[in-house]
């Protein structure tokens, strides 16, 4: 394989003047029409809201999906060359996209290459892209337990290694067994998980590196009894949380002790609203549209909302919410 020389990573809102950015973005594209093949999507000015949960956000400049890891490393190889930023988009469940779109090149590993659950001598290998309720219903039809927990969360497995997502006191790491993934300069890497650092609600290493897929523990358990404890868990997320579109967690917890959301409904923040933003009735820490929000009224409502928290009791509160692009 070999390896890509990459320029710096530029991330969304550098001060470089956006004329110099939109003739380069126009150079990437015209060099991805022609490397890619034509299994890869490739659109320019895709609208990023109705790729979110949230449903907010403005467009990306450059809109791909790989249809393989060769032509991942194509894009990564065009974005260094014409020196074009690059954010990897996964299933948009725990992102906040800013009205003003994202500059550059937006990857999703969505198509089906990417997306592929196995099971493997009692484990499961799976692509980026997988849905996680997906990779537990396998689990369950294979007769395996220990993935029950996946269930509830709305994301793909990419977006749930790279903020170390959990649900049901369980967390991703904690059943991941080797890790597979691609750095900014093209080498991919499949590493045993644990030589990966990883942290409350974070995987440092993917914060720049890209996950590709990641082979998942787990163990035999009878089907029926798995498939109850998943019932379960949707019952209970069902019961706790909203039905509008939002983008889960809005904020980290305080401190073990401290849920954000028992924090943010002591201070009867319940049901406040920015335009059609506004704190959930249901759980305080998800912050829903109610209809034709915008991404500012949702940014607006996260100040409002740490504004109260420091000054009654305080606390500084850190979103966990992803929050990209540009107004």
């Amino acid at each position: 394989m070999n390896k890509l020389t990459l320029a710096p990573f530029m991330p969304t809102g550098t001060s470089e003047s956006s004329a110099e950015l939109a003739i380069r973005v126009i150079d990437a594209y015209e060099d991805l029409q022609g490397a890619l093949p034509l299994e890869a999507l490739l659109r320019r000015s895709e609208p990023l809201a109705r790729r979110t949960t949230l449903r907010v956000g403005g467009p990306a400049d450059i809109f791909v999906e790989p249809d393989s890891e060769h032509a991942l490393r194509t894009i990564l190889e065009i974005c260094a060359q014409t020196g074009v930023p690059l954010f990897v988009l996964g299933r948009g469940s725990n992102l906040l996209v800013r009205d003003g779109g994202i500059r550059g090149v937006v990857v999703s590993l969505a198509h089906t290459a990417f997306a592929a659950v196995e099971v493997q001598d009692g484990h499961i290998r799976a692509g980026a892209g997988a849905k996680l309720k997906l990779i537990a219903t396998e689990a369950r039809r294979a007769g395996l337990g220990g993935l029950e927990f996946l269930e509830g969360i709305p994301g793909s497995l990419g977006g749930a290694l790279r903020m170390n997502a959990g649900a049901m006191q369980a967390w991703t790491f904690d059943v991941v067994e080797r890790l597979r993934y691609a750095t900014r300069d093209g080498e991919v890497h499949d590493v045993p998980a644990a030589e990966v650092p990883v942290t409350y609600r974070s995987c440092p290493l993917l914060k720049e590196a890209i996950a590709i897929g990641a082979l998942l523990r787990a163990a035999p358990a009878d089907a029926e009894a798995v498939k109850a404890t998943m019932d379960a868990y949707s019952r209970k997320r069902w019961d706790s949380q909203p039905a509008q579109p939002s983008a889960g967690c809005t904020f980290k917890n305080p401190s073990p002790t401290l849920p954000a959301g028992k924090l943010i409904d002591e201070l009867g923040l319940k049901g406040t609203r920015v335009g059609a933003a506004m704190v959930s009735d249901v759980h305080a820490n998800f912050f829903v549209n109610l209809g034709g929000a915008t991404a500012r009224d949702v940014l607006d409502l996260i100040d409002l909302v740490r504004a109260r928290a420091r000054e009654a009791r305080g606390v500084e509160l850190e979103t966990e919410v992803e929050i990209v692009g540009e107004d």
